[in-house]
């Protein structure tokens, strides 16, 4: 881990351009680009929902890894949540 911008990393979904299509691969790394953007926003949605983001007073290294946390917890209930066994009755 090098502690500095080489942990910043940007990823964008493959764009067809109009003479060439995505090939399969391509469009197989969009759906998976697809799902995980997702979950991000699902995570987004609901720390705007719980209003945390509205009174965060915090420098914004420590607000990242705020964020980071309460994404990978909202990510795991929504894992358990998925993999939940319907009870019958």
């Amino acid at each position: 881990v090098c502690g500095g911008p080489c942990e910043q990393v940007v990823l964008t979904p493959c764009k067809a351009e109009a003479k060439r299509p995505l090939t399969d691969a391509q469009q197989q790394a969009n759906a998976v680009f697809s799902a995980l953007r997702c979950a991000v926003e699902g995570g987004f949605a609901a720390l705007k929902t719980w209003r945390i983001l509205d009174k965060l007073r915090l420098h914004p290294r420590h607000a990242t890894t705020l964020l980071r946390a309460l994404l990978v917890l909202t990510q795991h209930e929504q894992l358990i949540r998925d993999t939940a066994q319907p009870t019958t009755a």
